[in-house]
Parts: structure tokens; sequence; C-alpha cells
């Protein structure tokens, strides 16, 4: 089989360098290892007068990355408009935050039409096309306009909201309606799984019967695939990096403190206000606890020409400096913040160094953190990690201290917890999660869902012969009404 696997932006396999997301390093491995074509945006843009050539083509392992430049008219509309001032918001609950015009629609989907136009040459002879998060929703049904007849399949890597809230979507029937032209669409937990389907029950009135919907394009199976890590590789890192710079250099400067550390991307829905909040009240309730645990957050900006993201970061820097001031001393700092990124290798070692993982968004589809996290952990000596229960990473990692995170005040108790908890049970829960981890890999997650719509393909096959023989009754009235004429 030839895959094509589709995001919105690639990775390069370069453990030394800083990783673009969650996405893009979850993806990173299954096409270095299965023989896939990964293609996206280049991360520039296009005027109207250019060729539509790739920017770029180079192998990644056994597989490939191919790049492109999106057109210039519409990407801004694309990305950050519909994409990540509608989508993004309404996928994560935040409805109130959708900012968003007619412009920006019609905008996706040009960028959707003319990903589909450039994934044409890379269609051959049994070709599957994996599609990947919400910039793409429409890319299917674009395709299937372009006389594409293979299997095409999604998988969504954010949450999927209740009907109420994805009715704030502007276009949200039309769009939908558009995703039904997957054969397989994939989801994080069984509960973004059951919104879909209710959603496509309630607001489009079609059939659903044992997790497909039936609709004219035909059937559509609604699955969940949670994504896992290499937890395996992620713990080489951590015991290789130990000795880099950044990393024994943080270790020399805790003076015997326990560190907590969090690492998340500049967005209001990884809980960042909250999580401070929940150290300054920490350290203002047990105040014997100041000098004896430190918070390291990497907090990486992105969309900053988006205003709630704008708003976000300096929401987060004065929150950061006012606890600073309040608990700080001349000679010890409460909060290390720093905006930027680190590789993956890197963070494998800080998470190592941290003896707590605070992980606690407001709503998450996974959350691979969480994962990284606990494979990075010392075995003889492992962390804890404090996980939101609206990440999807709950379901999974249960042996975790699984807080609220609107629960100031629980968070705090929580990492107070976590900070005292015996080598016994923290071992007992690292065991835990790290046996899930192993079962759960990055892997298998890619193998489940390409084995999954590799069955659409024969599937459709059986189908075929079916389709071009008349239904029974069409059968009978055709040869009812011949030899008559119509007047």
């Amino acid at each position: 089989m030839n895959l094509v696997v589709v995001s919105n932006r690639v990775a390069r396999g370069k453990p030394n360098e800083p990783m673009t997301g969650g996405l893009a390093a979850a993806l990173l491995p299954v096409v270095e290892h299965s023989g896939a074509i990964w293609v996206g945006s280049s991360g520039r843009v296009r005027d109207g007068h250019q060729k539509e050539p790739f920017a770029e083509v180079e192998a990644l392992g056994s597989g490939a990355i191919a790049t492109l430049d999106l057109p210039a008219a519409h990407y801004g509309g694309y990305y950050e408009g519909f994409a990540n001032s509608a989508l993004w918001p309404a996928l994560h609950s935040r409805s109130d935050l959708i900012r968003v015009s007619r412009d920006d629609y019609v905008s996706y989907r040009e960028v959707n039409a003319f990903m589909a136009r450039a994934l044409m040459r890379f269609r051959k002879d049994k070709t599957a096309f994996w599609v990947q998060d919400y910039h793409f929703l429409a890319l299917g049904a674009e395709l299937r306009d372009l006389g594409v007849d293979d299997p095409i399949g999604f998988f969504l890597h954010t949450p999927w909201p209740v009907a109420a809230v994805m009715q704030g979507v502007p276009n949200h029937r039309e769009l939908v309606t558009a995703m039904l032209a997957y054969d397989l669409l994939g989801f994080q937990t069984a509960e973004d799984c059951q919104n879909f389907l209710g959603y496509v029950a309630s607001e489009l009135g079609l059939a659903v019967e044992d997790g497909v919907a039936i609709s004219q394009t035909g059937r559509t199976r609604c699955e969940v695939f949670p994504i896992g890590i290499d937890a395996e590789k992620f713990a080489q890192y951590a015991a290789k990096s130990v000795s880099h710079p950044d990393v024994s250099r943080l270790r020399r400067s805790l003076n015997g403190e326990r560190l907590a550390i969090g690492v998340d991307r500049l967005d209001y829905s990884k809980g960042l206000v909250n999580r401070i909040s929940a150290f300054d009240r920490l350290w203002t309730e047990q105040p014997q606890l100041l000098r004896s645990i430190s918070l390291l957050q990497i907090a990486n900006p992105s969309r900053g020409a988006i205003e709630a993201y704008g708003n976000l970061q300096n929401d987060v820097a004065r929150l950061v400096s006012d606890v600073n001031g309040r608990h700080g001393e001349v000679d010890w700092t409460p909060i290390r913040y720093l905006n930027k990124g680190f590789s993956q290798a890197v963070l494998a070692g800080l998470y190592r160094t941290a003896q707590i993982g605070v992980v606690t968004p407001l709503h998450d589809g996974m959350n691979l953190v969480a994962k990284e996290y606990v494979a990075a952990q010392n075995p003889a000596d492992p962390g804890v990690l404090v996980l939101s229960k609206f990440a999807g990473a709950a379901n999974e990692l249960d042996a975790a201290l699984l807080v609220n995170p609107h629960d100031i005040d629980g968070m705090a108790r929580a990492i107070a917890i976590a900070a005292a908890m015996p080598l016994t049970e923290r071992k007992m829960r690292w065991d835990a999660m790290m046996k899930k981890l192993r079962g759960h890999t990055i892997q298998q997650w890619s193998t489940d869902f390409v084995a999954e719509l590799e069955k659409c393909r024969t599937e459709k096959a059986a189908v075929a012969p079916l389709a071009t023989q008349p239904p029974q009754a069409l059968r009978w009235l055709k040869s009812a009404i011949s030899g008559v004429r119509l007047i």
C-alpha cells in the first residue's frame, strides 16, 4: 500500500532541534518506519502567479517528506482565521473565543482544495490517504470531488465537543457533512467519538449504526485510536541527556529542592493561569514548602497574531512576575518561566530531573507531555505525575494524581502530596503507567489505524459489484413498466 500522510506542518528527524508540536512529534516515527510520504506546509506562502511545485522533498528514514508553499491570498484566513480562531476554540469548548468572518471560511475551504490538488501527484496504485487534524476537515470531500475513490482516513488530535458547542462554529453543518466523505474517522477518546456521532444524529438527522454514520456519500466508520509514544526511545533520550549542559546546569541549581515541571505551548487550553495560581496557593497556604518546591514552566509561544494568544502571553507573564515577587528571595526564584522550545532529547533530561510533572490542561485531546514525563523517569526513583482529568491521557494514566484544573485548592493539595509521596508508592504508580505506555505505542497506534483504513478498501471492493445491480424493488419497477410508453 502507498500511504500518504497529510498534516498542516511536518517535522524532520533531528532530536537536537526543538519540535514544532505534539502532532509533528507523534507522526515523525510513523513516517520514518512505515515508508509513508508525509505532505504538509513548508511554512512559506506563494502568490497566485507562481507554479505549485513542492518546495522540498527529502528522505525521512524509509519514508519521505514533501512540503509545499500554501497560497498567500488564503493562508491567513485559513490558519489564523478559521482553523485557529473558530475550530480550535470550539474543539476545546471555548466557543466564547470564536472570532471569524465569512472570508475566513472561504479561505479554509480554498486551502483544503489546494492541498487536495497537490496530493494528486502522489496518488498511485493502491494509495491510501491519512489526513491529520482540524486544519483539513474538508480535505476528504475535496479529494472525492477530484475523483479519488481510494480509502481516505482522518484522525483528530484534539477533542470533539458536544453538539451545542459545535453549533457555534459558522458553517458547522456544511463542514461536518464534508467530513463524512472520509471512510474512517479516528478520535482520541470514546467521549470524543460519541460526541461526533451525537452531532451527526441530532444535527444532520443521519442514521448511526454501530459507530457508522450513513450518509449520501456512503458509510463513515468512527473509531477510537488513543495515540501513544515510543516510550523506550524516550527513556533512552532521558538516560543520555542527563549530561547535557542545560540539564546539568538545572540539576546543579536546585540545591536539594524538589522541582516540578510543566511543558506546554502557550495556549489557553493548557490551563497555565490556573496551574500557576495553584503553586501560588501552595506557597501561601504551606509556607514551609517555600524553597522546597519550585516550578520550571516552559511555555513556547505560538499563534501570536491571534488576539487571544497575545492576551494570554501578557496575563501569564504578569502572573508569574507577581508570584515571584511575592514568594521569591534574593537567592531563590519560585517559578522559572521560559518562552522557548527545547529538543526532544533535552526535554527528556529535564523531565527526568523533575520530581513532579504537572500536566493540567483545561481540555486536551491526549497530551503527550504526560506520557513523555512518565517514560523519562528513572525506574529506581521515579517522579509523580499530576494530571488533569480532562486530558485524554487520563483514561490510560489513571495511576497519576488526577486533578480538576478548575479547582485551585485541589491542585495545590495534589502537588504537596506528590512532593511528599514515598518511594514505594511512586514506583507502584510509575510501574502501572509505564505498563500502559509500553502496551499502547505510537507504532501500534499507526498500525491499528492503517489496518482499519485498509479494511475500507476491501469493504468497498465487496460492495462495488452490488452497487451496479439495481435493488429488487427497482428491478420489479423496471419490469413492470417495460413496454409502456409514457406520454
